[in-house]
């Protein structure tokens, strides 16, 4: 399964600016706000979640909220994302690999998520 997000970064800066730490707050972790070096590197940060949420097909919400994911850094500095044991569990998740590119004002990012539960694809 995969998912794609993408984010005008002015639009990170201007919720950091009007609201500080509460901003990052609303979707970050505490150790992923240290990770966060410029509104552009939460924008990807965004992506990455949201990108996630439609990989699995939920979109952000009860099923799926910005606090089931954490992103990280590898010792190489790549970001990995780790996942709540609820979302593993509820779509038998068994890895889940990311990327993040920033070009301009926009961030975007990509996610590929393997699970056990077979696709249904339609016919016709």
């Amino acid at each position: 399964m995969v998912g794609i997000d993408i984010i005008k970064t002015s639009r990170m800066k201007r919720m950091v600016e009007r609201f500080g730490d509460k901003a990052l707050q609303r979707f970050l972790h505490k150790e992923e706000i240290l990770l966060v070096k410029s509104y552009k590197t939460a924008a990807g940060f965004w992506a990455v979640k949201e990108a996630f949420s439609k990989a699995i097909g939920t979109g952000i919400g009860s099923e799926c909220s910005f606090f089931d994911m954490k992103i990280y850094k590898d010792l190489h500095g790549a970001p990995k994302l780790s996942l709540s044991k609820k979302l593993v569990e509820r779509f038998t998740l068994l890895d889940v690999a990311i990327s993040i590119t920033h070009d301009g004002d926009y961030a975007v990012a990509v996610v590929d998520v393997k699970s056990t539960t077979p696709n249904k694809i339609e016919q016709f």
